[in-house]
Protein backbone atom coordinates (compact mmCIF):
# COMPACT_ATOMS: atom_id res chain seq x y z
CA UNK A 1 0.00 0.00 0.00
CA UNK A 2 1.13 3.07 -0.99
CA UNK A 3 1.24 6.26 1.73
CA UNK A 4 3.02 9.15 -0.58
CA UNK A 5 3.30 12.34 0.86
CA UNK A 6 0.50 14.72 0.06
CA UNK A 7 0.68 16.40 -3.32
CA UNK A 8 2.03 20.12 -2.90
CA UNK A 9 -0.43 22.72 -3.80
CA UNK A 10 0.25 23.87 -7.56
CA UNK A 11 1.13 27.24 -6.70
CA UNK A 12 1.93 29.56 -3.71
CA UNK A 13 0.30 33.01 -2.74
CA UNK A 14 3.55 35.45 -2.99
CA UNK A 15 3.23 39.10 -2.36
CA UNK A 16 6.22 42.16 -2.00
CA UNK A 17 5.71 42.63 1.90
CA UNK A 18 5.92 40.74 4.48
CA UNK A 19 7.19 40.54 8.36
CA UNK A 20 9.86 38.78 9.50
CA UNK A 21 12.06 38.03 6.50
CA UNK A 22 9.91 37.17 3.73
CA UNK A 23 6.52 36.14 5.71
CA UNK A 24 3.55 36.86 3.07
CA UNK A 25 0.96 39.18 3.41
CA UNK A 26 -1.88 37.62 5.64
CA UNK A 27 -4.62 39.28 3.61
CA UNK A 28 -2.87 37.97 0.19
CA UNK A 29 -2.37 34.63 1.42
CA UNK A 30 -6.39 35.06 2.34
CA UNK A 31 -7.58 35.78 -0.80
CA UNK A 32 -5.94 32.52 -2.19
CA UNK A 33 -8.42 29.84 -2.69
CA UNK A 34 -7.51 26.03 -1.92
CA UNK A 35 -9.28 22.66 -2.66
CA UNK A 36 -8.76 20.14 -0.29
CA UNK A 37 -9.41 16.71 -1.92
CA UNK A 38 -10.60 13.37 -1.06
CA UNK A 39 -10.17 14.59 2.91
CA UNK A 40 -11.74 12.05 5.37
CA UNK A 41 -13.97 13.10 7.66
CA UNK A 42 -14.61 11.75 10.98
CA UNK A 43 -17.99 11.16 10.44
CA UNK A 44 -16.67 8.92 7.80
CA UNK A 45 -17.27 10.58 4.41
CA UNK A 46 -14.82 11.48 2.33
CA UNK A 47 -15.04 15.25 0.84
CA UNK A 48 -13.58 17.93 -1.21
CA UNK A 49 -13.24 21.07 0.31
CA UNK A 50 -12.69 24.95 -0.85
CA UNK A 51 -11.40 26.73 1.05
CA UNK A 52 -11.00 31.00 0.14
CA UNK A 53 -10.99 34.12 2.18
CA UNK A 54 -9.49 33.01 5.40
CA UNK A 55 -12.79 30.63 5.66
CA UNK A 56 -14.08 27.15 4.41
CA UNK A 57 -16.02 28.00 1.54
CA UNK A 58 -17.88 25.02 0.71
CA UNK A 59 -18.08 21.20 1.50
CA UNK A 60 -18.85 18.24 -1.19
CA UNK A 61 -18.24 15.05 -2.40
CA UNK A 62 -15.20 13.85 -3.97
CA UNK A 63 -14.81 15.89 -7.35
CA UNK A 64 -18.33 17.64 -7.10
CA UNK A 65 -16.10 21.30 -6.50
CA UNK A 66 -14.64 22.99 -9.51
CA UNK A 67 -11.45 22.67 -9.18
CA UNK A 68 -9.05 24.09 -12.75
CA UNK A 69 -7.67 26.91 -11.00
CA UNK A 70 -7.24 26.68 -7.62
CA UNK A 71 -4.30 25.63 -5.56
CA UNK A 72 -5.28 21.86 -4.66
CA UNK A 73 -4.11 19.46 -1.92
CA UNK A 74 -4.32 15.47 -2.07
CA UNK A 75 -5.64 14.60 1.16
CA UNK A 76 -6.33 11.11 0.09
CA UNK A 77 -5.72 8.91 3.44
CA UNK A 78 -5.95 12.07 5.63
CA UNK A 79 -8.66 12.57 8.14
CA UNK A 80 -9.66 16.56 8.16
CA UNK A 81 -9.94 17.70 11.81
CA UNK A 82 -10.66 21.29 12.89
CA UNK A 83 -7.43 22.38 14.13
CA UNK A 84 -6.07 22.10 17.75
CA UNK A 85 -5.39 25.31 20.09
CA UNK A 86 -2.56 26.16 22.56
CA UNK A 87 -4.53 27.50 25.43
CA UNK A 88 -1.19 27.22 27.68
CA UNK A 89 2.20 28.18 26.90
CA UNK A 90 5.15 29.80 28.30
CA UNK A 91 7.04 30.71 25.22
CA UNK A 92 9.21 33.37 27.31
CA UNK A 93 11.25 30.62 29.00
CA UNK A 94 10.57 27.58 26.36
CA UNK A 95 14.07 25.71 25.41
CA UNK A 96 15.93 26.58 28.21
CA UNK A 97 16.53 23.16 29.81
CA UNK A 98 19.81 22.46 27.46
CA UNK A 99 21.57 26.10 27.87
CA UNK A 100 24.33 26.15 30.21
CA UNK A 101 24.06 28.82 33.08
CA UNK A 102 21.02 31.03 34.02
CA UNK A 103 18.37 31.52 31.64
CA UNK A 104 19.44 34.85 29.66
CA UNK A 105 15.64 37.56 29.10
CA UNK A 106 17.64 39.38 26.59
CA UNK A 107 14.94 40.91 23.90
CA UNK A 108 16.20 38.95 21.52
CA UNK A 109 16.82 35.83 23.33
CA UNK A 110 13.12 35.99 24.55
CA UNK A 111 11.91 36.60 21.04
CA UNK A 112 13.35 33.77 19.27
CA UNK A 113 12.68 31.04 21.97
CA UNK A 114 9.04 32.48 21.84
CA UNK A 115 9.31 32.42 18.15
CA UNK A 116 10.53 28.69 18.18
CA UNK A 117 8.45 27.54 20.54
CA UNK A 118 5.51 28.95 18.72
CA UNK A 119 6.81 27.80 15.18
CA UNK A 120 7.08 23.95 17.10
CA UNK A 121 3.61 24.10 18.23
CA UNK A 122 2.71 25.30 15.14
CA UNK A 123 4.04 22.29 13.17
CA UNK A 124 2.18 19.95 15.42
CA UNK A 125 -1.03 21.71 14.57
CA UNK A 126 -1.88 24.17 16.72
CA UNK A 127 -2.46 27.37 15.11
CA UNK A 128 -3.16 29.78 18.08
CA UNK A 129 -1.26 30.04 20.64
CA UNK A 130 -1.66 31.45 24.19
CA UNK A 131 1.41 32.34 25.60
CA UNK A 132 2.14 33.02 29.42
CA UNK A 133 4.55 35.81 29.99
CA UNK A 134 6.17 36.52 33.70
CA UNK A 135 6.81 40.73 34.42
CA UNK A 136 7.87 42.20 36.78
CA UNK A 137 11.39 41.50 39.24
CA UNK A 138 14.72 42.49 37.68
CA UNK A 139 13.35 42.12 34.07
CA UNK A 140 10.17 44.01 34.35
CA UNK A 141 8.49 44.54 31.13
CA UNK A 142 11.36 43.55 28.54
CA UNK A 143 9.73 39.75 28.15
CA UNK A 144 6.60 40.72 27.73
CA UNK A 145 8.04 43.16 24.81
CA UNK A 146 9.66 40.38 23.25
CA UNK A 147 7.09 37.99 22.99
CA UNK A 148 4.63 40.94 21.63
CA UNK A 149 7.28 41.20 19.03
CA UNK A 150 7.41 37.82 18.35
CA UNK A 151 3.80 37.65 17.99
CA UNK A 152 4.14 40.53 15.32
CA UNK A 153 6.62 38.52 13.54
CA UNK A 154 4.22 35.32 12.98
CA UNK A 155 1.58 36.78 11.83
CA UNK A 156 -0.04 34.89 8.70
CA UNK A 157 1.47 32.21 10.10
CA UNK A 158 0.32 31.36 14.06
CA UNK A 159 -2.06 33.85 16.05
CA UNK A 160 -0.11 34.50 19.62
CA UNK A 161 -2.02 36.18 22.64
CA UNK A 162 -0.34 36.71 25.47
CA UNK A 163 -0.93 35.95 29.35
CA UNK A 164 0.88 39.10 31.67
CA UNK A 165 1.86 37.51 34.58
CA UNK A 166 3.07 38.85 37.78
CA UNK A 167 4.60 37.77 40.49
CA UNK A 168 2.98 39.81 43.27
CA UNK A 169 -0.22 42.12 43.54
CA UNK A 170 -0.75 42.56 47.54
CA UNK A 171 0.95 44.26 49.85
CA UNK A 172 4.19 46.82 49.51
CA UNK A 173 6.35 44.54 47.35
CA UNK A 174 2.55 43.89 45.40
CA UNK A 175 2.15 47.58 44.61
CA UNK A 176 4.84 47.50 41.84
CA UNK A 177 3.29 44.63 40.36
CA UNK A 178 -0.28 45.84 40.54
CA UNK A 179 1.60 48.59 38.48
CA UNK A 180 3.22 47.06 35.82
CA UNK A 181 0.32 44.48 35.26
CA UNK A 182 -1.56 47.89 34.27
CA UNK A 183 1.31 48.90 31.75
CA UNK A 184 1.31 45.16 30.47
CA UNK A 185 -2.08 45.60 29.53
CA UNK A 186 -1.59 48.90 27.82
CA UNK A 187 1.51 47.73 25.87
CA UNK A 188 -0.63 44.74 24.42
CA UNK A 189 -1.12 41.85 26.67
CA UNK A 190 -4.59 40.64 25.88
CA UNK A 191 -4.97 38.32 28.81
CA UNK A 192 -4.48 39.07 32.71
CA UNK A 193 -2.95 36.12 34.89
CA UNK A 194 -1.08 35.72 37.52
CA UNK A 195 -0.22 32.60 40.52
CA UNK A 196 -2.73 33.57 43.46
CA UNK A 197 -1.10 30.88 45.35
CA UNK A 198 2.04 32.24 45.42
CA UNK A 199 1.11 35.78 46.98
CA UNK A 200 1.24 35.97 50.67
CA UNK A 201 -2.62 36.98 50.37
CA UNK A 202 -4.13 35.00 47.37
CA UNK A 203 -7.86 36.17 47.68
CA UNK A 204 -6.52 39.83 47.66
CA UNK A 205 -4.47 38.48 44.56
CA UNK A 206 -7.68 37.58 43.34
CA UNK A 207 -9.81 40.49 44.15
CA UNK A 208 -6.77 42.83 42.53
CA UNK A 209 -6.70 40.48 39.21
CA UNK A 210 -10.50 40.35 38.70
CA UNK A 211 -10.90 44.09 39.25
CA UNK A 212 -8.63 45.06 36.76
CA UNK A 213 -9.74 42.77 34.12
CA UNK A 214 -13.42 44.44 35.14
CA UNK A 215 -11.92 47.67 33.87
CA UNK A 216 -10.15 46.94 30.65
CA UNK A 217 -12.64 44.48 29.67
CA UNK A 218 -9.93 41.42 29.41
CA UNK A 219 -9.75 37.53 29.90
CA UNK A 220 -8.56 36.59 33.21
CA UNK A 221 -6.17 32.86 33.30
CA UNK A 222 -4.97 31.61 36.32
CA UNK A 223 -2.21 29.34 37.45
CA UNK A 224 -3.66 27.40 40.55
CA UNK A 225 -2.74 23.88 41.98
CA UNK A 226 -6.38 24.10 43.28
CA UNK A 227 -5.98 22.02 46.64
CA UNK A 228 -7.54 24.64 48.59
CA UNK A 229 -11.35 24.31 48.81
CA UNK A 230 -12.36 27.22 50.36
CA UNK A 231 -10.17 29.73 47.70
CA UNK A 232 -11.64 27.74 44.67
CA UNK A 233 -15.38 28.30 46.37
CA UNK A 234 -14.70 32.47 47.13
CA UNK A 235 -13.26 32.55 43.27
CA UNK A 236 -16.34 31.06 41.89
CA UNK A 237 -17.72 33.53 43.78
CA UNK A 238 -16.11 36.74 42.63
CA UNK A 239 -15.37 35.02 38.67
CA UNK A 240 -19.28 34.20 38.23
CA UNK A 241 -20.44 37.69 36.69
CA UNK A 242 -16.43 38.38 35.10
CA UNK A 243 -17.55 38.85 31.05
CA UNK A 244 -15.24 37.76 28.85
CA UNK A 245 -14.80 34.83 31.77
CA UNK A 246 -12.08 32.85 33.60
CA UNK A 247 -10.19 30.28 33.01
CA UNK A 248 -7.59 28.46 36.15
CA UNK A 249 -4.93 25.80 35.61
CA UNK A 250 -3.41 23.44 36.13
CA UNK A 251 -5.77 22.42 39.29
CA UNK A 252 -3.76 19.01 39.96
CA UNK A 253 -4.38 19.55 43.51
CA UNK A 254 -8.24 19.25 43.07
CA UNK A 255 -7.19 15.34 42.49
CA UNK A 256 -5.38 15.06 45.63
CA UNK A 257 -8.74 16.76 47.53
CA UNK A 258 -11.41 14.01 49.03
CA UNK A 259 -14.03 13.17 46.65
CA UNK A 260 -16.88 15.10 48.26
CA UNK A 261 -14.95 17.88 48.16
CA UNK A 262 -13.50 18.13 45.16
CA UNK A 263 -17.34 17.55 43.46
CA UNK A 264 -17.96 20.31 45.35
CA UNK A 265 -15.50 22.57 44.10
CA UNK A 266 -16.38 20.94 40.61
CA UNK A 267 -19.82 21.89 40.84
CA UNK A 268 -19.16 25.39 42.32
CA UNK A 269 -17.07 26.29 39.24
CA UNK A 270 -19.26 24.93 36.60
CA UNK A 271 -21.85 27.31 38.12
CA UNK A 272 -19.72 30.59 38.12
CA UNK A 273 -18.52 29.42 34.31
CA UNK A 274 -15.42 29.25 35.22
CA UNK A 275 -13.13 27.33 32.63
CA UNK A 276 -10.04 24.75 33.63
CA UNK A 277 -6.81 23.96 31.38
CA UNK A 278 -5.12 20.65 32.63
CA UNK A 279 -1.88 19.77 31.74
CA UNK A 280 -1.70 16.14 31.20
CA UNK A 281 1.90 16.47 29.87
CA UNK A 282 3.34 17.71 32.67
CA UNK A 283 3.76 20.61 34.60
CA UNK A 284 5.08 24.02 34.22
CA UNK A 285 7.53 26.00 36.09
CA UNK A 286 4.54 28.91 37.28
CA UNK A 287 4.02 27.39 40.36
CA UNK A 288 7.45 26.87 41.32
CA UNK A 289 6.43 22.86 42.17
CA UNK A 290 6.84 19.24 40.39
CA UNK A 291 5.40 16.09 40.02
CA UNK A 292 1.68 17.50 39.80
CA UNK A 293 -0.98 15.56 38.99
CA UNK A 294 -3.39 15.77 36.48
CA UNK A 295 -7.09 17.74 37.28
CA UNK A 296 -9.90 15.18 37.47
CA UNK A 297 -11.22 16.16 34.11
CA UNK A 298 -13.72 13.51 34.36
CA UNK A 299 -14.88 14.49 37.78
CA UNK A 300 -15.17 18.38 36.30
CA UNK A 301 -16.71 17.21 32.74
CA UNK A 302 -19.63 15.70 34.80
CA UNK A 303 -19.84 18.47 36.89
CA UNK A 304 -20.36 20.80 33.54
CA UNK A 305 -16.96 22.62 33.81
CA UNK A 306 -15.61 23.29 29.86
CA UNK A 307 -11.76 21.77 30.44
CA UNK A 308 -9.54 22.12 28.06
CA UNK A 309 -5.94 20.64 27.83
CA UNK A 310 -2.41 22.86 27.03
CA UNK A 311 1.01 21.67 26.75
CA UNK A 312 2.41 23.55 29.81
CA UNK A 313 6.50 23.50 29.55
CA UNK A 314 8.27 23.01 26.77
CA UNK A 315 11.71 21.84 27.58
CA UNK A 316 12.20 24.37 30.27
CA UNK A 317 12.56 23.90 33.83
CA UNK A 318 9.20 22.64 34.10
CA UNK A 319 9.12 19.80 31.99
CA UNK A 320 12.83 19.50 30.23
CA UNK A 321 10.93 17.01 27.84
CA UNK A 322 8.26 18.51 26.92
CA UNK A 323 6.90 18.45 23.38
CA UNK A 324 4.23 21.14 23.47
CA UNK A 325 2.25 18.59 21.24
CA UNK A 326 -1.30 18.82 21.35
CA UNK A 327 -2.15 15.86 20.58
CA UNK A 328 0.00 14.19 22.78
CA UNK A 329 -2.18 15.90 25.36
CA UNK A 330 -5.58 14.17 23.68
CA UNK A 331 -3.73 10.79 23.84
CA UNK A 332 -2.59 11.20 27.74
CA UNK A 333 -6.45 12.26 28.43
CA UNK A 334 -7.45 9.28 26.06
CA UNK A 335 -5.13 6.64 27.37
CA UNK A 336 -5.13 7.96 31.17
CA UNK A 337 -7.69 10.10 31.86
CA UNK A 338 -10.42 8.16 30.96
CA UNK A 339 -12.16 10.02 28.19
CA UNK A 340 -13.22 8.98 24.99
CA UNK A 341 -11.04 9.54 22.01
CA UNK A 342 -13.56 12.22 20.70
CA UNK A 343 -13.68 14.16 23.39
CA UNK A 344 -9.82 14.17 24.48
CA UNK A 345 -9.73 15.87 21.14
CA UNK A 346 -12.13 18.33 21.73
CA UNK A 347 -10.30 19.28 24.60
CA UNK A 348 -7.40 20.74 23.25
CA UNK A 349 -9.74 21.96 19.90
CA UNK A 350 -12.77 22.97 20.41
CA UNK A 351 -12.54 23.41 24.02
CA UNK A 352 -9.20 25.20 23.95
CA UNK A 353 -10.32 27.32 21.28
CA UNK A 354 -13.48 28.37 23.82
CA UNK A 355 -11.10 29.10 26.30
CA UNK A 356 -8.94 31.63 24.22
CA UNK A 357 -12.16 33.45 23.15
CA UNK A 358 -12.09 31.95 19.47
CA UNK A 359 -14.33 31.15 17.01
CA UNK A 360 -15.47 27.97 16.67
CA UNK A 361 -14.01 25.42 13.76
CA UNK A 362 -16.05 22.92 12.00
CA UNK A 363 -15.50 21.57 8.75
CA UNK A 364 -18.09 23.07 7.06
CA UNK A 365 -19.36 26.07 4.87
CA UNK A 366 -18.65 29.34 6.63
CA UNK A 367 -16.59 28.00 9.60
CA UNK A 368 -12.85 29.46 9.55
CA UNK A 369 -10.17 27.71 7.70
CA UNK A 370 -8.57 26.37 10.62
CA UNK A 371 -7.48 23.41 10.23
CA UNK A 372 -5.28 20.02 11.03
CA UNK A 373 -4.92 16.78 8.44
CA UNK A 374 -3.40 14.07 10.12
CA UNK A 375 -2.88 10.52 8.53
CA UNK A 376 -5.53 8.15 9.45
CA UNK A 377 -9.47 7.49 9.38
CA UNK A 378 -10.17 7.50 12.95
CA UNK A 379 -9.65 9.71 15.79
CA UNK A 380 -8.42 7.22 17.89
CA UNK A 381 -5.90 5.76 15.17
CA UNK A 382 -4.73 9.65 14.87
CA UNK A 383 -3.82 9.80 18.62
CA UNK A 384 -2.22 6.52 18.62
CA UNK A 385 0.00 7.29 15.39
CA UNK A 386 -0.23 10.80 14.95
CA UNK A 387 2.93 11.17 12.39
CA UNK A 388 2.18 13.11 9.09
CA UNK A 389 0.28 16.42 9.56
CA UNK A 390 -0.87 18.93 7.17
CA UNK A 391 -1.59 22.55 9.12
CA UNK A 392 -3.74 25.22 7.84
CA UNK A 393 -4.25 28.63 8.91
CA UNK A 394 -6.34 31.34 7.65
CA UNK A 395 -6.97 28.49 4.37
CA UNK A 396 -3.74 28.22 3.76
CA UNK A 397 -0.96 25.09 4.19
CA UNK A 398 1.33 26.73 7.09
CA UNK A 399 3.08 23.88 8.23
CA UNK A 400 4.13 19.97 7.08
CA UNK A 401 4.93 16.94 8.23
CA UNK A 402 5.81 14.00 6.34
CA UNK A 403 6.72 10.73 8.23
CA UNK A 404 8.10 7.82 6.51
CA UNK A 405 8.50 4.41 7.05
CA UNK A 406 9.44 1.37 5.54
CA UNK A 407 10.01 -2.54 6.31
CA UNK A 408 12.74 -4.30 4.63
CA UNK A 409 11.95 -6.48 1.94
CA UNK A 410 11.47 -9.12 3.94
CA UNK A 411 8.56 -12.37 3.11
CA UNK A 412 6.91 -11.32 5.93
CA UNK A 413 6.21 -7.73 4.96
CA UNK A 414 5.44 -9.41 1.49
CA UNK A 415 3.06 -11.60 2.46
CA UNK A 416 1.21 -9.39 4.95
CA UNK A 417 1.16 -6.28 2.46
CA UNK A 418 2.51 -3.93 5.22
CA UNK A 419 2.02 -0.70 4.95
CA UNK A 420 4.93 1.79 3.21
CA UNK A 421 5.05 5.75 3.82
CA UNK A 422 6.97 7.63 1.51
CA UNK A 423 8.56 6.77 -1.56
CA UNK A 424 7.68 3.40 -3.48
CA UNK A 425 10.35 3.13 -5.88
CA UNK A 426 13.61 1.48 -4.65
CA UNK A 427 16.24 4.07 -2.73
CA UNK A 428 19.36 5.15 -4.34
Amino acid sequence: MSDSPPQQPSHSPRNGRGESGGLGNAAAAEATTLLLAGARLTDGRTVDVRLGGGRIQAVGTSGSLPSPALSRVDLSGYLLLPAPAEPHAHGDTALTADGEGPVSYAPDDVQRRATEAALLQLGHGATAVRSHVRIGDVHGLGPLEAVLQARRSLRGLADLTTVAVPRLLTGVAGADGLAMLRDAVKMGASVIGGCPDLDPDPIGFLEAVLDLAGEHGCPVDLHTDGDDPARLSRLAAMAGGLRPGVTIGPCGGLSRLPLDAATRAADQLAAAGVRVTCLPQGDCAALERRGLRTAPVRLLRAAGVRVSAGSGALRDAGNPVGRGDPLEAAYLLASQGGLRAAEAYESVSACAREAMGLPEVRVEAGFPAELLAVRGDRIAGVLSLAYSRIVIHRGRVVARTSAVREYCDSAVAVALDLPRQGRTEPGP
